[in-house]
């Protein structure tokens, strides 16, 4: 028997239909984001708690692994009990957890905190992305995605906004931040509960060039996860992107730091720069995913993407330890979002048809591992970056992101899918 909250739908959904049950996608992926940010009160939680840099990656560390161990369960499990099932619930219970984390005192306070949101967290993000798929055909799939990354991205641009507006409302008190936070997502998880609904397990195994009213009977075959590991190139996804998660992850935990201890900004200011960044990754997004989908291409913009992300981080780098005005590095800051919007929604969408090829049915299983991969990938760039940093500063690390893009640009050679287009496509685009 499925919960109240679970619609599951036989036909698959057209038209404002459709569009309006991505949104909720959206809005939960943001939801799931956004209620266990905490880089907006870094500085002012280390400072309150009188915790280093290192101990705070080593709590962090130990609470993303957590994270990412329900991300993969958490992706397995939907593609058999259903997305909305599970998605829910971690919702809601994440979202309370932040008024337990405001009364934290203590660094062992917040590692225990830390962890049970983190576990809750996890599986929730690839969910999101899973329905995300399923409720997007191939010919408007990068877009889709591009909405969809408006959750992570949107999630630091609310919270950095929030904590820009209101942390001097309350004397730079972090605890207000948590409060505000969990008050926020409580009122969308209601919305979110209100609207969602996902397709049946037969509908999800459709695969769809275009929007068009599928149905299907219920039952089906769950399909075999050991099949996912059988393809080089999915590896090549999972291991490249997680390269170029080295750079995001780091801007997404330690970017106010960055500014803050680098470039001498207040908390407030760097929060600003942030969120100024984040507007303009919002907008490539959309902009880039459309072209990606009118021209059915997606290793071309992912590799220009990464190019123009190499050299503007090395740009950034060389203004470590030089003289230059804020606007010089708000700038600087705001174009690296910019390109890596314009490099990660195309690859997305080359992943997700990529699995698709294997096995349409197991598109929350591979997202699942890539999620669990990158989670890895995160728990070691908490433990080494406070390391690299106490050793060479900042800019030693930023250049170990680099190397990571490197890495990503690189692993495109296996990715399947065309560099250009063909004439014989041509007319099926247009149409």
């Amino acid at each position: 028997m499925k919960p109240f909250y679970v619609r599951e739908l036989s036909v698959y959904p057209v038209g404002a239909r459709r569009i309006r049950l991505l949104a909720i996608a959206v809005l939960a992926s943001l939801v799931a984001n956004f209620e266990t940010t905490i880089a907006t009160v870094l500085p002012l939680l280390m400072k309150d708690l009188g915790m280093s840099l290192t101990v705070y990656g080593q709590i962090a560390a130990v609470s993303v692994l957590v994270g990412g161990l329900s991300a993969a369960f958490g992706g397995i499990l939907s593609d058999r009990w259903g997305r909305v099932t599970i998605l829910v619930p971690t919702l809601t219970v994440t979202a309370a957890c932040n008024f337990l984390l405001a009364t934290v005192d203590s660094v062992g306070g917040l590692f225990a905190v830390r962890c049970l949101m983190l576990f809750i967290e996890g599986a929730g993000i690839t969910i999101t992305a899973s329905l995300v798929r399923d409720f997007s055909p191939r010919m408007g799939r990068a877009q889709a995605f591009a909405f969809w990354t408006w959750g992570p991205v949107g999630a630091s641009f609310l919270a950095s906004a929030l904590a820009g507006l209101t942390l001097p409302l309350f004397g730079d008190r972090w605890q207000s931040q948590a409060i505000i936070m969990g008050v926020v997502s409580l009122v969308l998880c209601a919305i979110i509960i209100w609207q969602v609904a996902e397709p049946s397990a037969a509908l999800r195994a459709q695969v769809l060039k275009a929007e068009s009213a599928v149905s299907a009977e219920e039952k089906i075959d769950p399909g075999r996860l050991r099949e996912l590991f059988r393809h080089p190139h999915l590896w090549a996804h999972v291991l490249g992107n997680t390269g170029w998660q080295v750079l995001y992850w780091t801007f997404a935990i330690f970017g106010q730091t960055i500014l803050t201890s680098t470039f001498k900004m207040q908390t407030a200011a760097a929060n600003g720069v942030v969120a100024l960044g984040i507007v303009l990754n919002a907008l490539a997004v959309i902009v880039v995913g459309r072209a990606s989908d009118r021209l059915q291409l997606r290793k071309p913009f992912t590799a220009v993407g990464t190019v123009l992300t190499i050299a503007t981080l090395g740009y950034f780098v060389g203004l470590i330890g030089e003289d230059v005005s804020p606007t010089h590095v708000t700038l600087v800051y705001a174009l690296l979002f910019l390109f890596l919007g314009v490099a990660y929604v195309p690859w997305m969408a080359n992943f997700s048809e990529d699995a698709e090829d294997v096995d349409s049915r197991l598109q929350g299983a591979a997202l699942g591992i890539w999620g669990m991969v990158v989670r890895v990938m995160v728990v070691a760039l908490l433990v080494v970056s406070p390391l690299v940093v106490e050793a060479g500063g900042w800019g030693a690390w930023l250049l170990a992101a680099l190397a990571g893009q490197v890495v990503f640009l690189l692993s495109m050679a296996a990715y399947k899918g065309r560099w250009r287009t063909s004439r014989a496509a041509s007319p099926e685009v247009a149409a």
